[in-house]
């Protein structure tokens, strides 16, 4: 069964790429999936020590940094099949992705250490009150001498506890004009040990549905001082900054939806043909057949949009509009793919002892994180009909 981007649209690399990642997905990711998020355990050190060691921390980072210096089309195919045997896996990847506005001194410095899994960071953007209306940013820092100090309170910060960095966005001047609340808003990066806190933090983990492997917080922050050379870029660029990396990340997400549905496809064919009900294998039942057969050409056609966005990116052309449209129907996609694979399963993808259930709650997550499906589709029609004068 053909679920993947026929090798004759791809490179040689490429596909070896692809080819490998697929073998550490099934032999090394997949088994611990199975063992681990049933009872929400952690992503192992070993694991990712593994990862680090083929170069999928480093797949965009440049050679002379230890990288692979390739694509945001390779990372989406390195990412689906991870993401095929567990999803936090195939989204850890991009833990190594440092901050643009880094001084080139220090970026020189630290990407061979993230090239290797060694340097990787949490990205701390939301609020309980700023969510899509991420202008609505409320943690507030405060100049004191050379200093910053940082007061309020974040939300959803995925692996904040076990980043070596926490690139955290907060206001640093008002801004009174309603229609210009995405000013004044300033990026930091915050160094910590990994594992610990740094101190005035109250980090307190989330109580999620799926997405295990790593854990997500809500953080506190009481008086938090930071030195002046944590701050990222110019102070009140914030908002831009955080806008810049979402082209690649919503390919990365949809890449991520991808390999979830196809996970959900692949155990949903094999169980179809084991389990057999009034004589015969389910698999025979044309209603079985004909969905999933819609499963696997909606995977397609969410695979190909996501790699023509993809392949956009890495040419340098505009593609806002189409990684936001990739995200948007490779999401919804995943959750009816999921869905579906989890019926086929019947009373037994609902239980833990199927994986059916664990690809049906993490792609639920993907109409959510880096812009809801409400927000891609307002950004597409913006494109399409112009912003409304709110």
């Amino acid at each position: 069964m053909t679920t993947f981007a026929p090798d004759n649209v791809l490179t040689e690399t490429q596909t070896e790429l692809r080819d490998a990642a697929r073998t550490f997905a099934h032999n090394e990711v997949l088994p611990l999936a199975n063992e681990l998020d049933p009872v929400a355990g952690a992503i192992p050190q070993s694991l990712l020590d593994k990862m680090a060691e083929i170069g999928f921390f480093g797949i965009m980072l440049p050679e002379e940094s230890g990288g692979l210096g390739l694509g945001v089309l390779e990372y989406a195919l390195v990412t689906e099949e991870l993401a095929r045997a567990w999803m936090s896996v195939g989204s850890i990847i991009r833990a190594s992705t440092l901050p643009r506005a880094l001084p080139a001194e220090r970026r020189a410095e630290l990407e061979p250490l993230a090239a290797r899994g060694k340097y990787l960071g949490a990205f701390s953007l939301s609020e309980a009150e700023a969510g899509s209306d991420v202008a609505n940013i409320r943690c507030q820092a405060v100049r004191d001498g050379d200093d910053w100090v940082l007061k309020g309170a974040k939300m959803w910060c995925t692996f904040a506890d076990q980043a070596d960095y926490i690139v955290l966005f907060a206001r640093t001047s008002p801004t009174p004009d309603p229609r210009r609340r995405h000013l004044g808003i300033s990026a930091f990066m915050i160094e910590k040990e990994r594992g610990s806190f740094p101190v005035g933090f109250q980090a307190t983990p989330v109580r999620k549905i799926g997405y295990h492997g790593w854990r997500t917080f809500e953080l506190g922050l009481s008086d938090v001082r930071i030195p002046g050379s944590a701050l990222l870029g110019n102070e009140g660029e914030g908002f831009y900054a955080g806008m810049v990396s979402l082209d690649i990340a919503r390919i990365h997400t949809a890449a991520r939806a991808v390999g979830v549905a196809r996970g959900a496809l692949e155990d949903a064919v094999a169980y179809a043909k084991q389990r057999v009900q009034f004589g015969e294998p389910i698999g025979n039942f044309q209603g079985l057949r004909f969905m999933m057969a819609k499963m696997a050409a909606e995977i397609e056609a969410a695979r190909a949009l996501t790699h023509h966005a993809a392949r956009l990116y890495d040419v340098g052309r505009p593609c806002s509009d189409e990684a936001s449209m990739a995200k948007y129907i490779a999401s919804e996609m995943a959750e009816r793919v999921t869905s579906d694979g989890l019926q086929i399963h019947g009373g037994a993808g609902y239980t833990t002892d199927f994986a059916a259930q664990r690809y049906w709650r993490d792609a639920r997550l993907t109409k959510i994180f880096e812009g809801t499906s409400e927000i891609q589709l307002r950004i597409i029609s913006d494109r399409l009909l112009g912003r409304t004068a709110r």
